[in-house]
């Protein structure tokens, strides 16, 4: 069944254009550490808390559900008690992780480079 979305010409450009949010929803702090954290497996809430270090409680939350409604997060409630609920990524959003997992790793790998860059910038501006 096609949406009346489908033929639309998408443009994350416009400020209008609903890619956008998506895009701030996957590429924000949290949402990519959260995309990020959740590529090799499904986790537990506290779990991807304590593996997102620094991340709190609500922004968490809000970031979670941000990631299900662009259908990038799966939250599956496990019919236990004490309740238990899992996160794990879509297949979109499996794919979005592993993009933004290479530029991770990138980054990570460059970091020498940029932490020289940052003292020529800070010298060359008399110290910071």
């Amino acid at each position: 069944m096609a949406s009346d979305t489908d033929d639309l010409a998408f443009d994350v450009f416009s400020r209008q254009c609903p890619s956008r949010s998506t895009l701030e929803h996957a590429t924000g702090r949290w949402g990519s550490l959260t995309l990020g954290a959740l590529y090799e497996e499904s986790l537990r809430f506290n779990e991807l808390r304590r593996r997102v270090d620094g991340v709190s409680e609500k922004m968490l939350s809000q970031t979670l559900h941000a990631l299900e409604r662009d259908g990038l997060v799966l939250r599956e409630a496990q019919p236990v008690n004490p309740p238990r609920v899992d996160y794990e990524l879509t297949p979109l959003g499996r794919e979005v992780a592993g993009k933004l997992l290479g530029l991770i790793h990138l980054v990570e790998g460059r970091m020498g480079d940029v932490l020289a860059a940052r003292t020529r910038y800070d010298e060359a501006r008399g110290g910071r």
